[in-house]
């Protein structure tokens, strides 16, 4: 297995164990509903469903943005290698290594360490269509493209 592709893994474990912690919530969050409609009256009942109903909106939300970063990071996946940095490129640099998919943070693999992020992040921008060899700057440090995969 390719680097690349432990990357990809390491993304959607990321991905599948938030969806999962996020549905159990969601779960737990419908049973409390159902059992403080069944026991409670008057206004701690309306106060109590409304604090539910906001953490439910919160907690849907977010289980949408999740499911969203999922189709990305399977687009990411389905791009073929080129030259030029894009969505699903690993692009080592002087300065750090990135794998342009989603943002999951730290990946540290052979000891090397790797930075998933998304394509709409500032480093990212910067490297988007550049190629091996290009130079660019960030945060006031200039850096180089080794290598793009």
């Amino acid at each position: 297995m390719t680097i690349k592709d432990r990357l990809y893994n390491s993304c959607e474990e990321y991905l599948e164990t938030r969806i999962q912690r996020i549905s159990k919530l969601l779960k737990d969050l419908e049973d409390d509903m159902e059992n403080e409609g069944k026991s409670s009256a008057g206004d701690k009942f309306e106060t109590g469903r409304e604090m539910m109903s906001a953490e439910w909106n919160k907690l849907s939300k977010q289980l949408i943005e999740f499911k969203q970063q999922k189709q990305t990071l399977n687009l990411a996946k389905r791009r073929q290698s080129s030259k030029t940095v894009q969505l699903g490129s690993l692009v080592k640099t002087s300065a750090s290594n990135y794998f342009i998919s989603i943002s999951s943070g730290k990946i540290k693999l052979e000891d090397k360490l790797f930075y998933a992020i998304g394509a709409n992040s500032p480093i990212a921008r910067l490297l988007l269509g550049k190629s091996e060899g290009s130079e660019f700057e960030f945060n006031k440090t200039k850096n180089t493209i080794l290598s793009v995969e």
